[in-house]
């Protein structure tokens, strides 16, 4: 009788999940509205919890914010996130060509998967900057600064064109020749920098509870529980985290701060890896304020950045575009694949990083 009843509530709240207007819906172009803090608009429409998922930058339009900051999702695996009092239009929100123009303030933008034909451009004080590998990017209006603390970046101003690699920053206000320096990546690991890196763990949690959902894994019902939603490479809802996250079509794809996002062939493993990844051996890793992860490509902690980088399930380890065998720490290498207990029980947190959020 009892399994009987649980077996109903579960049914009930499936029924529920997949009538729901975001579970199953379309892939959500660039320019969705991913996570608002505090005060936001779209244009003079002020943004609320309630537009997560829903509220999209169209072209011509601009997001700005107040005492607070949002997450825009470009292409899959690219986030926009804006800092406060800060405003960016959308130029072009198409999946090959996606340019967006920050008008005043700040935005990081975190890179966990691009590719040859994407087109990512920022632009803002006549310049133009396309992002051209996974990593991290801070720009910085008021201040006329580009910082790449991980990946490469080609910059357009000043008629000239200038490569940012990994560690560089360019100072667009800078008299005569534009070139780029290094700088300090630790010293830049501000307040926004941080919240940056715990909506990416947040999103990265959400990706191992939403991946598991379509894998075809022992045990469970033929494809998963939503195994007809599954559409490969791209950005997925999950209902306890009220949020897209980011599903990669193959392996594993490490961002800079440490995160991994699983693909559902691997997720049944997360977030133990090491030797015999998947079989509950080698190193546990947990989300959250108080984890702070170890990025074994780059030596880095959370005081500074790593590199990203994507383990495919075929072995072969890939850091910035070189392949080559599995080594450098291979599966045991970045934090990422946290565990969220799955089931209905509610998420671990999603929207504690910051004020201004609510829990389930």
């Amino acid at each position: 009788m009892m399994r009987s009843r649980l077996k109903a509530i579960e049914g009930f709240f499936l029924a529920a999940l997949l009538s729901s207007p975001a579970w199953g819906s379309i892939p959500p172009q660039p320019g969705t509205v991913n996570y608002i803090e505090g005060q936001a608009a779209l244009g003079s429409q002020p943004l609320g919890e309630q537009s997560v998922g829903s509220a999209k930058l169209a072209a011509g339009q601009s997001l700005s914010t107040d005492n607070g900051r949002a997450e825009i999702l470009l292409t899959p695996g690219i986030f926009l996130r804006l800092d406060q009092y800060s405003s960016v239009g959308m130029i072009s929100p198409g999946l090959a060509d996606t340019a967006l123009t920050l008008q005043k303030g700040r935005a990081m933008v975190e890179v966990a998967d691009i590719h040859p034909e994407n087109n990512i451009r920022i632009r803002y004080n006549g310049a133009s900057t396309q992002l051209l590998k996974a990593g991290l990017y801070d720009f910085d209006v008021d201040h006329g600064v580009i910082r790449v603390f991980d990946g490469k970046a080609v910059v357009q101003a000043a008629g000239q064109s200038i490569e940012v690699k990994s560690g560089h920053e360019l100072a667009l206000n800078a008299g005569g020749k534009l070139k780029a320096r290094k700088f300090d990546k630790k010293a830049q690991t501000d307040d926004f920098y941080r919240w940056t890196s715990l909506r990416s763990s947040y999103l990265a949690e959400a990706n191992v509870d939403a991946a598991r959902r379509y894998a075809a894994a022992p045990g469970w019902s033929a494809g998963g529980w939503y195994a007809n939603g599954w559409y490969g490479n791209g950005w997925y809802w999950d209902p306890w985290f009220d949020a897209y996250t980011f599903i990669p079509g193959d392996g594993i794809f490490y961002d800079p701060f440490g995160w991994g996002f699983y693909s559902p062939w691997l997720a049944f493993g997360a977030p133990y890896f090491g030797y015999g990844f998947g079989y509950g051996r080698g190193y546990y890793h947990h989300f959250g304020p108080g984890y702070h992860p170890v990025n074994n490509a780059g030596n880095h902690s959370v005081g500074s950045v790593g590199h990203a980088y994507n383990v495919r399930s075929s072995g072969g380890f890939s850091a910035g575009g070189r392949s080559s065998g599995f080594t450098a720490g291979g599966f045991r290498g970045a934090g990422g694949g946290g565990f969220h207990s799955g089931g209905f029980g509610g998420g671990s947190g999603f929207h504690g990083g910051g004020g201004g959020g609510h829990s389930r």
